[in-house]
């Protein structure tokens, strides 16, 4: 693409300095540069150079740099790789004579000192700066050159201007918006930070703009697509103005721990008027609620249209869903981890600790930790030449707002490695991740005088698994053993060893001693209204008869493991001969839970036990999640490039009450931006079938999105893959 100049001939006066302002208003206060100084200017001897036009080669740069995704129309450029720019003059150019110099500017003011003002010279007064260039070829009046961009250098939008540099002064080209373009993080080059090695990777965690996030819960774990649209209309702006918004100073920019760090703040609006407002309220009635979201780029383009007003409301998986297309999108490689039975330790002592009454029922007002279901984070791929060289590699962040670090609402980079060996005094945020994993669960129970004991300590119930999208294909990868060593293993007892010595607090309540008698309790995959059985297995592993009495607590939860409320509460007994295994069933009717149900629906069982022969007690806990009503995705006709073709989506109420202010999303990358419909109602038995025309522009496999939300029932959602001819 050529790009027509004006050149404006600026000739400085005999001493002094001349100001070249921007037509830009980006660009406020262009830096002063000197016209010369000494004595009375001789006549030119040769006839004076002048910019006609520059050509940014947009479409050929892009592709070696593999930036063709980005729908954009401005060049995208990767770090410490060559780019081309042809540059026409009104005569040839000559080598001996002609000082041409390259500039390329970013921000309101540019300095060379701090990398954001580069000049690349040409001719008599070739030398090399920040950047290299070279001249690649000319012919005619056309000149050929290469830039390469340093392997440190700043990420986002620079500005050209092309100067001509005499005896008499400096004429530069104007300001024009068609020749900026975009320097990102380059995980193809080995001198980037962010350099990762195999391309199979580099294709799942840069350039798929798809993924899939898993919830659910560990004995029932479901999952949603999630459109990341890092390369759609509009995305890498609002990515800029995210840490435009945020003012990260331009020095930082060029530094990915630093940028992963401030991105980690940026998203959440805690402290910064970050992107996203984290709401776990159930009332999302001035906004989107969080199971409503299909993908990022409606959220971070309503976020830059607003002019940077925090978008509502979010929880773990879509800061996790938005903080992944950021990093992608800027070129760092990035994926989303599920962490089921996530601990949120409210007092950072490796606890979390449930408070039982006299009875044997969870009390609420005393509980203050929680496990979550699950938890959702980031992690990113870079060196970190501040850790010793083992501590590289994959790195956690963690954009959902738990707990401050160094003021802000905000969590990593950490290093994996080092979180799995216990090394926790290394930056950043090590002892907070350690304990969403390694958290004991301590059962205590309190008298009526509110003095409380410990009656059991589960030590493998926090971080079972971790888990993440399996590169080509939308089954999860189980990366537990990345995080932990095996539970009770020698390296595993090393690891929290390690940490006992970097500060985290020593487990002085253990052992406790052992009753020989084990509980736990078992279900089936329930959908939501469904009545169900619950089984408590009794194992008696003594040489002695037990009889255990039993007390059960049946609570509605939040996915965060905070009790919305108790709805049920059982007794049992049951006698167990020496080494055998005794079952019990426990009858939950759904008219029992149904009038409680809160979003994501789920049900916490609370077992409180006491072996009469002997006076010990045990506990233990198990979330149901209960299963949404199905959505449909169905395509007609035969996606062809430039044809029509119909997606339908399907819905039927299973339920004997009416759901109201439904909202339902469509949407799919690189094929159709987001479509929101919204229904009043929806009788039961009743179904909705919403149908939308699609013209496919762009080849290859697709995944359609599709959500539908209402107060009363979340999580319904479907994806469908096509392939477009």
């Amino acid at each position: 693409m050529l790009h027509r100049i004006s050149s404006t001939e600026v000739w400085g006066p005999l001493r002094g300095r001349l100001t070249f302002a921007s037509s830009n208003s980006d660009e406020s206060n262009t830096p002063e540069y000197e016209a010369f100084v000494g004595a009375t200017p001789r006549a030119p001897t040769k006839p004076t150079l002048s910019v006609l036009s520059v050509d940014m080669r947009v479409t050929d740069n892009k592709k070696a740099h593999n930036t063709s995704s980005y729908k954009n129309t401005s060049l995208i450029v990767r770090r410490n790789k060559e780019f081309i720019i042809i540059i026409r003059f009104d005569r040839p150019f000559n080598n001996q004579q002609d000082n041409v110099h390259l500039e390329f500017m970013i921000g309101n003011s540019p300095d060379e000192n701090k990398g954001t003002c580069i000049t690349v010279s040409f001719g008599i007064e070739k030398r090399d700066g920040r950047w290299n260039g070279r001249v690649i070829g000319m012919q005619g009046n056309e000149v050929t050159v290469g830039i390469t961009p340093d392997a440190s250098c700043i990420i986002g939008r620079f500005r050209t201007f092309v100067a001509i540099v005499t005896d008499l002064g400096k004429q530069r080209t104007q300001r024009n918006q068609d020749t900026d373009f975009y320097v990102l993080f380059n995980p193809w080059d080995p001198e980037d930070l962010v350099y990762m090695s195999r391309d199979t990777d580099r294709q799942e965690y840069v350039m798929n703009d798809v993924g899939i996030i898993f919830n659910g819960e560990i004995n029932n774990i479901s999952s949603r697509a999630w459109n990341f649209g890092q390369f759609e209309k509009g995305v890498l702006d609002a990515c800029l103005l995210v840490l435009d918004a945020g003012k990260v100073p331009l020095l930082y920019r060029g530094n990915a721990i630093e940028v992963v760090r401030q991105g980690s703040a940026l998203i959440n609006s805690q402290d910064d008027d970050g992107v996203l407002v984290g709401s776990w309220s159930g009332d999302y009635s001035t906004g989107t609620a969080p199971t409503a979201w299909t993908g990022s780029p409606e959220i971070l383009l309503k976020y830059a249209k607003d002019g940077g007003l925090p978008v509502c409301f979010a929880q773990c998986w879509v800061f996790a869903g938005v903080l992944n297309t950021f990093m992608r999108c800027l070129g760092i490689p990035a994926r989303v981890i599920s962490n089921y039975c996530s601990a949120h330790d409210n007092t950072g002592n490796l606890k979390t600790d449930i408070i039982l009454d006299e009875d044997g029922r969870v009390n609420r007002s005393r509980t203050r930790d929680s496990v979550w279901n699950y938890h959702s984070w980031n992690e990113v791929f870079m060196k970190r030449p501040d850790l010793p060289e083992r501590f590289s590699g994959w790195q956690v962040i963690d954009c959902t707002p738990q707990e401050t670090s160094d003021g802000l609402y905000r969590c990593g980079p950490t290093s994996v490695n080092a979180i799995r060996d216990g090394e926790l005094s290394y930056p950043f945020d090590a002892k907070f991740v350690f304990a969403e994993l390694n958290s004991d669960v301590i059962y205590h129970q309190s008298d009526k005088y509110g003095n409380t004991k410990v009656i059991h300590v589960d030590t493998t119930y926090v971080g079972k698994l971790l888990i993440t999208k399996r590169m080509n294909s939308n089954a999860y990868e189980d990366i537990t053993s990345a995080y932990k060593h095996p539970e009770g293993s020698d390296k595993d007892r090393q690891a929290m060893q390690m940490a006992e010595r970097r500060g985290v607090p020593s487990r002085d309540y253990l052992p406790l001693a052992e009753s020989g008698v084990t509980i736990e309790l078992q279900a089936d995959t329930i959908k939501i209204g469904d009545n169900f059985k619950l089984t408590l297995n009794i194992k008696n592993q003594t040489s002695q008869t037990c009889t255990l009495s039993a007390t059960i607590t049946g609570c509605v939860v939040y996915y965060t493991g905070i009790t919305s409320s108790i709805f049920k509460l059982d007794n049992k007994a049951a006698t167990v001969d020496p080494w055998k295994t005794s079952s019990m069933m426990i009858d939950v009717k759904a008219l029992e839970y149904m009038p409680y149900l809160v979003e994501q629906s789920n049900l916490l069982f609370v077992v409180y036990g006491r072996i009469e022969e002997t006076g010990k007690t045990l506990s233990t806990m198990r979330v149901v999640t209960l299963r949404p009503p199905e959505l449909t995705i169905k395509v007609t006709g035969m996606p062809q490039i430039g044809k029509d073709f119909m997606v339908t989506v399907s819905f039927r109420n299973p339920f004997n009450f009416i759901l109201k202010n439904i909202q339902l999303r469509l949407e799919s990358p690189g094929l159709i931006t987001t479509k929101l419909k919204t229904y009043d109602h929806i009788a039961p038995g009743g179904s909705l079938q919403y149908t939308e025309t699609i013209t496919p522009q762009y080849p290859g496999k697709k995944v359609l999105i599709a959500c539908l939300d209402c107060a009363t029932v979340r999580q319904v959602t479907s994806q469908l893959e096509i392939f477009v001819q």
